[in-house]
């Protein structure tokens, strides 16, 4: 990532090592290792892991999920619980893990992975909705409590975008998903990010010169062209 070495994480391990062997091959440093942001010891040993390998870490990039298409009074309790693990508790697991040891050294980025959910909240996605409020709220208050220390906290926002996620909805549950943003105004247009979007907009982030602080960046799909 702009010249960076990176160390990629996932639960799909394999994944993130057919990536980091693609980036080894045009001639960049990369290093995989297994990452469930879920599970606090898998953090700990991923951040140990990625110091080992890479030395000290400069940027951090907090983008774990998973999502769920059920209205708010209808799901589980604990499947809504086991939802602010992952996109919440996840995201603050890997600030305890990386930003004590970037104010030490007074230089770092964290960079947080939101929605629009936030700005304009969708139907059937109730879990979803309140951990990325969440996830917000916590970065807004660090980016205040920061201040001064050397460490940019920043938040990228994308809109509807086109990755793993939902991609194992049945046909049924698609639709009504997507007859609800129709009907609430969020499908103007048919067009999804692609996830080279949301990256492009993380390195904006992270390569903005000291001095200035890109604290939010929203990215939409930009729409086709209209016919003439």
């Amino acid at each position: 990532m702009a010249g960076h070495p990176v160390a990629l994480g996932a639960r799909r391990a394999d994944r993130c090592e057919e990536l980091a062997a693609t980036i080894r091959a045009g001639g960049g440093e990369a290093f995989a290792h297994q990452l469930d942001v879920g599970d606090g010891d898998s953090v700990k040993a991923f951040a140990q892991a990625a110091a080992e390998n890479l030395g000290a870490i400069e940027v951090v990039v907090s983008g774990a999920g998973d999502l769920q298409a059920h209205r708010l009074h209808e799901i589980d309790s604990d499947e809504f619980a086991a939802q602010l693990q992952v996109h919440l508790v996840g995201a603050h697991r890997m600030v305890s893990a990386f930003v004590p040891g970037m104010v030490a050294r007074r230089r770092g980025d964290m960079v947080f992975i939101s929605s629009d959910v936030v700005r304009s909240p969708r139907t059937r996605m109730g879990a979803y909705i309140a951990a990325k409020n969440g996830v917000e709220g916590m970065a807004r208050q660090m980016q205040m409590e920061l201040e001064g220390t050397g460490v940019r906290a920043s938040l990228v926002r994308p809109g509807p975008t086109s990755t793993g996620m939902g991609m194992n909805w049945d046909p049924e549950t698609t639709a009504q998903v997507l007859d609800d943003w129709v009907k609430w105004g969020h499908a103007r247009h048919p067009y999804f990010l692609r996830p080279s979007d949301v990256a492009a907009a993380v390195v904006a982030a992270v390569a903005t010169p000291r001095g200035a602080h890109l604290s939010l960046i929203e990215v939409q799909p930009e729409a086709p062209l209209e016919e003439k």
